[in-house]
């Protein structure tokens, strides 16, 4: 039986002096607690001796490992394995490259980042969830009960990733249940000053403070990024025309959008639809019937299925560089408006969506957005792109303008090449039959010509 020590002490026993924020983080018991953390803080190696210590001296103890990817969850099981190397303690029960079992029974798991693999877990004492703002919501709200019984510990750990998600909303809205631990770049002495100068210059004010100021920012290279200007403070939109946008998706959400297309050519949303693992049923009893919707062409079956029902839908153009254009022209012309708290994960996404790093492709294209948190946006796109089809090229309130003429000439008509030209049902028009000479196509057969 081993002799239960602090976790401050045996992270000194490993040769790893904590710094202050660690050895506040070590000695809380508190059930619930976030930690805000720059890069490199030391926040994995924290939370590793403390899941290993939670599994080394209570018996039966399950600690589950979650990040935003299996190989970020697998890498953090990794590091709390080396620390249990280092005690020299005798082989576990049981050890695979994502489980440890010990002789007192309990066991710690690494968890791949997927809803329909991590479900059915029970009496967890230790949650710790690595790479909390990048980690969906939806895996959040399905590993989140596995300590309603159990009245385990929850630890959710990351940098900040843009105002979205469970983390930043615990953090900003969650109340007294959390604990709320910061940690920015010059609480960490291992940091110096001349590093930290290097990366505000080379990664720009915004991202810096995301990255080392723990700041939760709207993230750099944005694809909208004055979105948010679109939203009015108060007040209904017009009457107009009722038009929508579809994004399907299953395990991706499932998008719709909705809004009012007044005289003046002036959109105004004034609804959403977001859902995840619903059937088509489900959304479609949540759709206004009255809409003239533009969906994603590639769910060609879906689109089927919601005009078999009595919607009117039609493919939207799926035309990524022309959709973005068309989005951005109505944000700068002033003709999109978003009424308040109508859209909440469009805007979400609004302030998620940017462009690639040219530097993480082969290709080094700055045209393609990152494929992801881009749904609601999608159905945005879809809508805008068809209702403003042939429209782009034009100055916003300028009529259209006849095409010019000056650098070809008109083609000469032919006014002989018409059903009206007499001429053309003359007899010597028709064929003669040339044995007998008489007319195969007599001019009795076209009655409407007699008399003229």
């Amino acid at each position: 039986m081993l002799t239960p020590l602090p976790a401050v002490q045996v992270m000194r026993l490993l040769d790893l002096e904590p710094d202050p924020w660690q050895i506040e983080v070590l000695e809380s018991s508190h059930p619930r607690m976030l930690l805000n953390c720059c890069r490199q803080a030391g926040k994995s190696t924290t939370v590793a001796i403390l899941g290993l210590t939670a599994a080394l001296y209570v018996k039966n103890t399950r600690v589950l490992l979650l990040s935003r990817s299996h190989r970020q969850s697998h890498e953090l099981f990794r590091t709390l394995m080396s620390f249990w190397k280092r005690f020299e303690l005798p082989p576990p029960r049981k050890k695979t490259e994502d489980e440890v079992e010990f002789a007192n029974g309990s066991r710690i798991v690494s968890l791949p980042c997927r809803e329909d693999t991590i479900r059915g877990f029970a009496n967890v004492s230790l949650l710790i969830i690595d790479e909390a703002a990048r980690v969906p919501d939806d895996i959040y709200g399905a590993v989140n009960p596995m300590l309603a019984v159990s009245k385990g510990r929850l630890i959710a750990l990351s940098t900040p990733c843009g105002k979205r998600g469970f983390f930043y909303n615990a953090w900003a809205r969650g109340g007294a249940t959390w604990q709320r631990i910061e940690i920015p770049a010059e609480r960490i002495p291992r940091i110096g000053a001349e590093f930290l100068e290097c990366q505000r210059v080379e990664l720009g004010e915004s991202w810096y403070r995301q990255e080392y100021c723990c700041s939760f920012e709207s993230l750099e290279g944005l694809v909208y990024p004055d979105f948010a200007r679109c939203v009015v403070a108060a007040g209904a939109a017009p009457a107009g025309k009722l038009v929508g946008g579809i994004d399907f998706g299953f395990r991706n959400p499932f998008a719709a959008l909705w809004g009012v297309l007044d005289r003046d050519g002036v959109l105004w949303l004034t609804g959403e639809h977001y859902a995840r693992q619903k059937p088509l049923s489900y959304h479609a009893q949540r759709l206004p019937k009255a809409a003239r919707w533009y969906a994603d062409p590639a769910g060609a079956s879906d689109i089927a299925e919601l005009q078999y029902a009595g919607f009117k839908v039609s493919a939207g153009d799926n035309t990524l560089r022309t959709g973005i254009a068309a989005v951005t022209a109505r944000l700068e012309a002033g003709t999109l408006k978003v009424l308040p708290r109508a859209c909440p994960n469009l805007l979400a996404e609004a302030e998620l969506y940017r462009y690639d790093d040219p530097l993480d492709r082969q290709d080094g294209c700055t045209e393609i957005p990152v494929d992801s948190d881009n749904h609601a946006l999608a159905a945005l796109r879809y809508l805008i792109s068809m209702l403003d089809q042939h429209k782009m090229a034009r100055q916003p309130g300028k009529p259209r303008e006849a095409a010019s003429t000056e650098s070809e000439p008109a083609r000469p008509k032919k006014p002989w090449l018409s059903a009206d030209n007499d001429a053309l049902f003359e007899k010597r028009y028709f064929p003669r039959d040339p044995l007998t000479g008489e007319l195969m196509w007599p001019p009795e057969w076209f009655p409407w010509r007699i008399g003229r």
